[in-house]
């Protein structure tokens, strides 16, 4: 494990998005990341991480924190997982680690941590919040024509509106053969998951992620699961997994929530001993962002790690997406 001293460094980057992104808390034109470097005087590590408003955190607040540990004369993984809580200033720092690691012992990422990896796993591709017509438009064959073929599945973001069911119907008609996720973002009430939930399954609907408030998901345990349902601003450690139990069949695994891959691969430990499936997701951010994700995917139930395609251009080095697929991280990207 790397115990060394390290010169770490950290500053803002906004990458524009291909088009406006709305869910149903608002959108976004931008992606404003934080990527942190660490240099031990011969070799370089990098992270990159998204400071989520919904968490409290701003670029300036993510900043400060990583600030904090300049001062430290040594530092290792699980000394960072001391000294900051879960979230981005502690995924960019942990994965920038993992990066350095990797570099000065000649292994990839995956070998340090002893997992597997597989050449390329499938993700889904996310279609913003809007009307119906214009989410079918955004899901049908023609609208992939210059990003990295047709996907085989899509996840659509809901607004908790009378509009629903309309979107998915429409999305359905523009997509017949896709595989469809629907992620609600919080914004759903008990009165409408009983309408709408029942009638997802004649769509195909595999999967409603996080439909209810985080601090009011308990009415879950009231409530039929006609489609399991997927806890992600529910979910960020392992600590919060046995209140999850009786809620939800699955979990979402997002980097900026657990604070890094170090926390990410002990909640997803944790989760399949205690029978939840795994979706790995992200925020929208670069394939530098991406990469330590891409190591959870292999042995994951559903991947929604769409986040650079969903940028108007990526980093050098960035991620391979062909045919809906995500090869592995080159050396020159991360781990």
């Amino acid at each position: 494990m790397l115990n060394t001293a390290m010169r770490i460094d950290a500053h803002e980057q906004s990458w524009p998005l291909d088009k406006p992104f709305r869910i149903a808390r608002g959108s976004r034109t931008e992606a404003r990341v934080v990527v942190v470097t660490v240099t031990n005087g011969q070799y370089t590590g990098r992270g990159e991480a998204v400071p989520i408003a919904r968490y409290g955190q701003t670029v300036e607040s993510v900043l400060a924190q990583i600030e904090s540990m300049k001062s430290e004369k040594s530092l290792d993984r699980q000394k960072i997982q001391q000294l900051l809580p879960a979230g981005a200033a502690r995924n960019a720092l942990d994965c920038a680690s993992w990066d350095l690691e990797a570099k000065i012992s000649g292994k990839r990422a995956w070998e340090l941590a002893n997992i597997p990896i597989v050449p390329e796993v499938e993700t889904s591709f996310t279609i913003s919040l809007d009307t119906p017509e214009k989410m079918a438009a955004a899901a049908g064959p023609a609208a992939f024509a210059q990003h990295y073929g047709v996907p085989r599945i899509l996840k659509l973001k809901l607004g908790g509106d009378d509009v629903d069911l309309a979107r998915v119907e429409a999305v359905r008609e523009a997509a017949p053969a896709a595989r469809l996720l629907i992620d609600a973002n919080e914004s759903w009430s008990p009165e409408h998951f009983r309408e709408v939930a029942p009638l997802l399954g004649q769509f195909g609907v595999e999967l409603i992620e996080q439909p209810f408030p985080a601090d009011a998901d308990e009415v879950l345990e009231t409530l039929d699961h006609p489609v399991p349902v997927c806890a992600d601003e529910s979910c960020h450690t392992s600590a919060d997994l046995p209140r999850l139990t009786n809620r939800y069949e699955v979990i979402n695994v997002k980097l900026d929530k657990t604070g890094g891959l170090t926390e990410a691969l002990l909640l997803i430990e944790r989760a399949r001993e205690s029978g939840f499936k795994l979706l790995i997701g992200c925020m929208v951010c670069t394939s530098l962002g991406i990469a330590p994700a891409r190591l959870l995917a292999s042995g994951a139930d559903y991947v929604d790690l769409d986040g650079p395609l969903l940028l108007a251009g990526d980093r050098h080095h960035g991620l391979s997406y062909q045919n809906g697929r995500i090869g592995i991280p080159s050396r020159e990207l991360w781990g």
